[in-house]
């Protein structure tokens, strides 16, 4: 009767219940994580992202949005076979790092401004670490080499380039956004202005009550963010305590040995695994000859953890938009970004 009734238990309950345990009994542990987490999220996360997000609910609303959709339409469904809005989104998260590229995508999804497949291709390759980060944290706070900031961007941006023409055969039969009509439109930086016009119209909001529904929206986001941050370093934390991290250093080890690569970049992968600063900074203290370093570095920025995963998950959780082509997305692009750094070396390295 028990196991008839056990039996129906989804893992993720199962696995709920065994952090409840384990916090139980690490409770001190798992205090001076989650301390650790709110220290990050306050210090570095909250000034970091939360103007991103005020001012791209601004853009929203006054239509600056529109107005780049407009003019990158011609540029963006070739390459990408997505309409131009998605070039604000591109130059958007690739200027803030993640996750403000899957917020904008929710928001364009939302208004029906994109298709599904196309919010998810465009996800894909808007996941990136912002240069801010790439640059000062990673390249010249962690590794002190500020000339590793030039192979880390070009294998991380690169990488990032090829999954979005990678994207564009995703879903391939899936219908897409109306394109702009050539024949009878007026040029094409009239147009984009008078589509930025007719979008604030639509909006119809007055500039207080913009502002402060921005500020409103960028709040509940950022404190989205905080908690999962703090609640992914409570869990590295109890697996740390119970061995199951050295036990899972221990099977990469293995792997990076059957590939002739340095067992000592086991702990950035283990870490990059979970959170991106914990394994970037991992990267940077391994001991490894500094080329298979700064592969371990892209392969974390690029995979991105999964803490941010899930900031990106809970924040198109309100659209159709997929989990898994993200997913797939992360692992090819921090295998790709990894390849750059090896194959870029030679002209690139410091």
């Amino acid at each position: 009767m028990l196991r008839t009734l056990l039996r129906p238990l989804p893992l993720l309950a199962w696995s709920c219940s065994a952090l409840l345990l384990l916090l139980a009994c690490f409770p001190e542990e798992s205090l001076q994580a989650s301390s650790r987490g709110l220290s990050i999220w306050w210090d570095v996360l909250f000034p970091s992202l939360f103007p991103f997000f005020i001012i791209s609910e601004l853009m929203l609303g006054f239509g600056v949005v529109h107005f780049f959709g407009t003019l990158l339409d011609p540029l963006m469904r070739p390459l990408f076979r997505l309409p131009g809005i998605a070039g604000f989104v591109v130059t958007m998260g690739y200027v803030s790092g993640y996750p403000v590229g899957a917020r904008l995508t929710a928001q364009l999804r939302e208004k029906n401004q994109v298709t599904r497949a196309e919010g998810e291709r465009m996800v894909a390759f808007t996941t990136t670490s912002d240069p801010i980060f790439l640059i000062g944290a990673v390249s010249v706070g962690f590794f002190h080499n500020a000339q590793l900031a030039l192979i880390l961007a070009a294998s991380h941006y690169g990488a990032a380039f090829l999954i979005g023409l990678l994207a564009r055969f995703h879903d391939r039969k899936a219908p897409s956004t109306p394109r702009r009509q050539e024949a009878d439109s007026p040029p094409l930086l009239r147009a984009a202005l008078e589509a930025m016009h007719n979008a604030r119209i639509s909006d119809g909001r007055v500039l207080g009550k913009l502002l402060e529904d921005a500020i409103s929206s960028a709040l509940r986001l950022m404190i989205v963010v905080g908690g999962l941050v703090v609640f992914f370093s409570a869990v590295m934390e109890m697996l740390s305590a119970t061995g199951t991290l050295d036990l899972l250093s221990s099977g990469v080890q293995s792997l990076l040995h059957a590939a002739g690569l340095p067992h000592q970049l086991s702990a950035p992968l283990v870490n990059g695994l979970f959170e991106v600063t914990l394994g970037a900074k991992a990267a940077s203290e391994s001991g490894a000859p500094l080329i298979h370093q700064a592969a371990a570095a892209a392969w974390v920025l690029s995979w991105a953890g999964l803490s941010v995963h899930a900031q990106v998950a809970s924040l198109v959780s309100s659209t159709d938009i997929r989990y898994k082509p993200l997913l797939l997305a992360r692992f090819l692009h921090s295998v790709l970004a990894c390849a750059l750094v090896y194959l870029l070396w030679g002209w690139l390295g410091p």
